[in-house]
Protein backbone atom coordinates (compact mmCIF):
# COMPACT_ATOMS: atom_id res chain seq x y z
CA UNK A 1 0.00 0.00 0.00
CA UNK A 2 1.36 3.42 -0.76
CA UNK A 3 1.86 6.43 1.62
CA UNK A 4 -1.29 8.42 0.57
CA UNK A 5 -3.34 5.51 0.40
CA UNK A 6 -2.09 4.57 3.89
CA UNK A 7 -3.33 8.08 4.91
CA UNK A 8 -6.74 7.80 3.34
CA UNK A 9 -7.65 4.70 5.00
CA UNK A 10 -6.23 5.84 8.81
CA UNK A 11 -4.78 2.11 9.60
CA UNK A 12 -5.26 2.52 13.37
CA UNK A 13 -1.97 2.09 15.61
CA UNK A 14 -3.48 3.50 18.96
CA UNK A 15 -1.62 6.52 18.89
CA UNK A 16 -2.54 9.98 16.97
CA UNK A 17 0.22 11.95 16.96
CA UNK A 18 4.60 11.23 16.21
CA UNK A 19 4.83 12.47 19.24
CA UNK A 20 2.91 9.99 21.07
CA UNK A 21 4.44 7.31 19.02
CA UNK A 22 7.99 7.65 19.86
CA UNK A 23 6.68 8.05 23.94
CA UNK A 24 5.26 4.16 23.21
CA UNK A 25 8.31 2.85 21.43
CA UNK A 26 10.78 4.56 23.86
CA UNK A 27 8.92 2.94 26.76
CA UNK A 28 8.71 -0.40 24.70
CA UNK A 29 12.63 -0.07 24.28
CA UNK A 30 13.48 0.73 27.42
CA UNK A 31 11.11 -1.70 29.18
CA UNK A 32 9.43 0.85 31.24
CA UNK A 33 10.11 1.08 35.06
CA UNK A 34 10.64 -2.33 35.89
CA UNK A 35 12.72 -2.75 32.71
CA UNK A 36 15.13 -0.28 33.66
CA UNK A 37 15.46 -1.51 37.45
CA UNK A 38 15.93 -5.15 36.13
CA UNK A 39 19.01 -3.46 33.65
CA UNK A 40 20.50 -1.83 36.42
CA UNK A 41 19.59 -3.38 40.18
CA UNK A 42 22.42 -6.23 39.55
CA UNK A 43 25.78 -4.15 38.39
CA UNK A 44 24.05 -1.61 41.60
CA UNK A 45 23.81 -4.85 43.95
CA UNK A 46 27.51 -5.41 42.27
CA UNK A 47 29.10 -1.81 43.05
CA UNK A 48 26.82 -1.97 46.69
CA UNK A 49 28.71 -5.01 47.73
CA UNK A 50 31.88 -4.80 46.48
CA UNK A 51 32.43 -1.34 48.27
CA UNK A 52 32.08 -2.14 52.00
CA UNK A 53 33.71 -5.83 51.71
CA UNK A 54 36.49 -5.41 48.74
CA UNK A 55 35.04 -9.63 47.71
CA UNK A 56 34.55 -9.47 43.82
CA UNK A 57 33.47 -13.21 44.20
CA UNK A 58 30.83 -12.05 46.66
CA UNK A 59 29.61 -9.14 44.61
CA UNK A 60 29.21 -11.07 41.49
CA UNK A 61 27.86 -13.84 42.98
CA UNK A 62 25.10 -11.56 44.70
CA UNK A 63 24.35 -9.31 41.39
CA UNK A 64 24.34 -13.21 39.64
CA UNK A 65 21.78 -14.36 42.14
CA UNK A 66 19.49 -11.13 41.71
CA UNK A 67 19.50 -11.27 37.96
CA UNK A 68 18.20 -14.90 38.12
CA UNK A 69 15.68 -13.86 40.74
CA UNK A 70 14.15 -11.57 38.58
CA UNK A 71 14.41 -14.16 35.75
CA UNK A 72 12.52 -16.39 37.65
CA UNK A 73 9.76 -14.50 38.29
CA UNK A 74 9.98 -13.34 34.26
CA UNK A 75 9.17 -16.58 33.67
CA UNK A 76 6.39 -17.34 35.87
CA UNK A 77 4.74 -14.43 34.82
CA UNK A 78 5.25 -15.25 31.18
CA UNK A 79 6.74 -11.75 30.50
CA UNK A 80 9.62 -10.46 28.38
CA UNK A 81 12.54 -11.51 29.77
CA UNK A 82 14.60 -9.04 27.54
CA UNK A 83 15.71 -6.93 30.45
CA UNK A 84 16.65 -9.42 32.32
CA UNK A 85 18.97 -11.17 29.71
CA UNK A 86 20.76 -7.79 29.03
CA UNK A 87 21.49 -8.03 32.78
CA UNK A 88 22.61 -11.18 32.58
CA UNK A 89 25.09 -10.81 29.68
CA UNK A 90 26.40 -7.62 31.27
CA UNK A 91 27.40 -9.58 34.58
CA UNK A 92 28.90 -12.55 32.05
CA UNK A 93 30.74 -10.37 30.23
CA UNK A 94 32.37 -8.44 33.25
CA UNK A 95 32.89 -11.64 35.01
CA UNK A 96 35.27 -12.51 31.64
CA UNK A 97 36.98 -9.06 32.34
CA UNK A 98 37.69 -10.16 35.90
CA UNK A 99 38.90 -13.48 34.96
CA UNK A 100 41.00 -11.77 32.34
CA UNK A 101 42.68 -9.42 35.16
CA UNK A 102 42.79 -11.93 37.79
CA UNK A 103 44.80 -14.29 35.17
CA UNK A 104 46.77 -11.52 34.78
CA UNK A 105 47.95 -11.49 38.68
CA UNK A 106 45.58 -8.43 39.52
CA UNK A 107 44.54 -7.99 43.16
CA UNK A 108 40.82 -7.73 43.95
CA UNK A 109 41.05 -3.91 43.49
CA UNK A 110 42.39 -4.63 40.34
CA UNK A 111 39.54 -7.40 39.19
CA UNK A 112 37.11 -4.96 40.45
CA UNK A 113 38.72 -2.20 37.63
CA UNK A 114 38.51 -4.66 34.80
CA UNK A 115 34.61 -5.49 35.99
CA UNK A 116 33.62 -1.80 34.68
CA UNK A 117 35.56 -1.61 31.45
CA UNK A 118 33.15 -3.06 29.27
CA UNK A 119 30.19 -0.70 30.37
CA UNK A 120 32.85 2.09 29.62
CA UNK A 121 33.76 0.78 26.61
CA UNK A 122 30.38 -0.35 25.12
CA UNK A 123 29.08 3.49 26.54
CA UNK A 124 31.51 5.05 24.29
CA UNK A 125 30.60 2.83 21.40
CA UNK A 126 26.98 3.52 22.16
CA UNK A 127 27.69 7.07 22.18
CA UNK A 128 29.67 7.58 19.01
CA UNK A 129 27.26 5.68 16.54
CA UNK A 130 23.82 7.81 17.92
CA UNK A 131 25.98 10.86 17.48
CA UNK A 132 26.93 9.71 14.01
CA UNK A 133 23.26 8.46 12.93
CA UNK A 134 22.34 12.26 13.96
CA UNK A 135 25.50 13.60 12.45
CA UNK A 136 24.23 12.09 9.17
CA UNK A 137 20.14 12.55 9.40
CA UNK A 138 19.39 9.01 10.22
CA UNK A 139 18.81 9.63 13.55
CA UNK A 140 18.86 6.39 16.05
CA UNK A 141 15.19 7.20 17.62
CA UNK A 142 13.70 7.48 14.24
CA UNK A 143 14.26 3.92 13.61
CA UNK A 144 12.80 3.34 16.79
CA UNK A 145 9.85 5.64 15.05
CA UNK A 146 9.78 3.31 12.39
CA UNK A 147 8.95 -0.03 14.13
CA UNK A 148 5.55 1.51 14.68
CA UNK A 149 4.73 2.13 11.27
CA UNK A 150 3.68 -0.24 8.02
CA UNK A 151 7.02 1.77 6.01
CA UNK A 152 10.03 1.99 8.69
CA UNK A 153 11.69 4.78 6.42
CA UNK A 154 8.38 7.10 6.04
CA UNK A 155 9.78 9.11 9.14
CA UNK A 156 13.08 10.24 6.90
CA UNK A 157 10.48 11.84 4.72
CA UNK A 158 9.44 14.46 7.31
CA UNK A 159 12.18 17.35 8.09
CA UNK A 160 9.96 18.29 11.27
CA UNK A 161 9.77 14.28 12.47
CA UNK A 162 13.58 13.69 11.37
CA UNK A 163 14.58 17.10 13.89
CA UNK A 164 12.40 15.88 16.73
CA UNK A 165 14.40 12.55 16.48
CA UNK A 166 17.74 14.24 16.23
CA UNK A 167 17.00 15.89 19.65
CA UNK A 168 15.63 13.13 21.47
CA UNK A 169 18.42 11.15 20.09
CA UNK A 170 21.09 13.51 21.53
CA UNK A 171 19.59 13.76 24.81
CA UNK A 172 19.95 9.97 24.62
CA UNK A 173 23.33 9.38 24.07
CA UNK A 174 24.65 11.94 26.24
CA UNK A 175 24.47 10.62 29.78
CA UNK A 176 26.45 7.66 28.74
CA UNK A 177 28.97 10.12 26.62
CA UNK A 178 29.81 12.22 29.64
CA UNK A 179 29.79 9.39 31.85
CA UNK A 180 33.00 7.78 29.30
CA UNK A 181 34.25 11.67 29.66
CA UNK A 182 34.66 11.10 33.11
CA UNK A 183 35.29 7.29 34.17
CA UNK A 184 37.77 6.52 31.11
CA UNK A 185 40.28 8.61 32.31
CA UNK A 186 39.92 7.87 35.68
CA UNK A 187 39.92 3.88 34.92
CA UNK A 188 43.78 4.33 32.75
CA UNK A 189 44.53 6.27 35.47
CA UNK A 190 44.10 3.23 37.78
CA UNK A 191 45.09 0.79 35.17
CA UNK A 192 48.11 2.60 35.21
CA UNK A 193 49.34 2.79 38.62
CA UNK A 194 49.12 6.55 38.94
CA UNK A 195 46.17 6.31 41.43
CA UNK A 196 45.60 3.28 43.11
CA UNK A 197 43.44 0.85 41.55
CA UNK A 198 40.49 1.01 45.03
CA UNK A 199 40.85 4.61 44.65
CA UNK A 200 39.72 4.40 41.06
CA UNK A 201 37.46 2.20 41.52
CA UNK A 202 35.57 4.10 43.95
CA UNK A 203 35.37 7.30 41.84
CA UNK A 204 33.94 5.47 39.17
CA UNK A 205 31.43 3.45 41.16
CA UNK A 206 30.37 7.02 42.69
CA UNK A 207 30.55 8.56 39.14
CA UNK A 208 27.74 5.11 37.82
CA UNK A 209 25.59 5.67 41.14
CA UNK A 210 25.74 8.88 41.68
CA UNK A 211 26.17 11.34 38.72
CA UNK A 212 25.00 8.39 35.98
CA UNK A 213 21.72 8.61 37.54
CA UNK A 214 20.97 12.10 37.90
CA UNK A 215 22.36 12.75 34.31
CA UNK A 216 19.80 9.99 33.06
CA UNK A 217 16.80 11.40 34.79
CA UNK A 218 17.55 14.65 33.35
CA UNK A 219 18.46 13.44 29.79
CA UNK A 220 14.73 11.75 30.15
CA UNK A 221 12.88 14.21 31.76
CA UNK A 222 14.07 16.38 28.83
CA UNK A 223 13.09 14.43 26.20
CA UNK A 224 9.62 14.00 27.80
CA UNK A 225 9.27 17.15 27.92
CA UNK A 226 10.10 18.15 24.36
CA UNK A 227 7.66 14.68 23.31
CA UNK A 228 4.56 16.66 25.72
CA UNK A 229 5.50 20.34 24.15
CA UNK A 230 5.03 19.30 20.27
CA UNK A 231 1.65 17.07 18.79
CA UNK A 232 2.38 16.49 15.10
CA UNK A 233 -0.35 14.01 13.56
CA UNK A 234 0.55 11.17 12.12
CA UNK A 235 -1.58 12.37 9.63
CA UNK A 236 0.09 15.21 8.55
CA UNK A 237 3.38 13.15 8.35
CA UNK A 238 2.22 10.80 6.79
CA UNK A 239 0.97 14.07 3.83
CA UNK A 240 3.65 15.23 3.28
CA UNK A 241 5.49 11.85 2.52
CA UNK A 242 2.83 11.50 -0.17
CA UNK A 243 3.22 14.95 -1.49
CA UNK A 244 6.80 14.51 -1.93
CA UNK A 245 6.73 11.16 -3.18
CA UNK A 246 3.92 12.78 -5.82
CA UNK A 247 6.11 15.26 -6.92
CA UNK A 248 8.94 12.69 -7.88
CA UNK A 249 6.65 10.97 -10.03
CA UNK A 250 5.74 14.17 -11.66
CA UNK A 251 7.28 13.90 -15.48
CA UNK A 252 10.17 17.13 -15.88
Amino acid sequence: MSTPERAASHEPIGVDTVEALVRRQLATTLGGRRGTIEAALPGLVFTLLWLPTKQIELALVAAGAVAAIALVLRLVQRSSTQYVFNAIFGLAIGWVFVRWAQGSGGDASDQALAYFLPGILYSGVYSVVLAATCLLRWPMLGFMLGVGTEDPLEWRKNDQVVRLCSRLTWLMLAPGAIGVLLQGPVWLLGHHDVIRAEVAVTIIAVLRLGLGWVLRIAAFSLMFWLLARNATPLEAAAEVAGSDASADAEPA
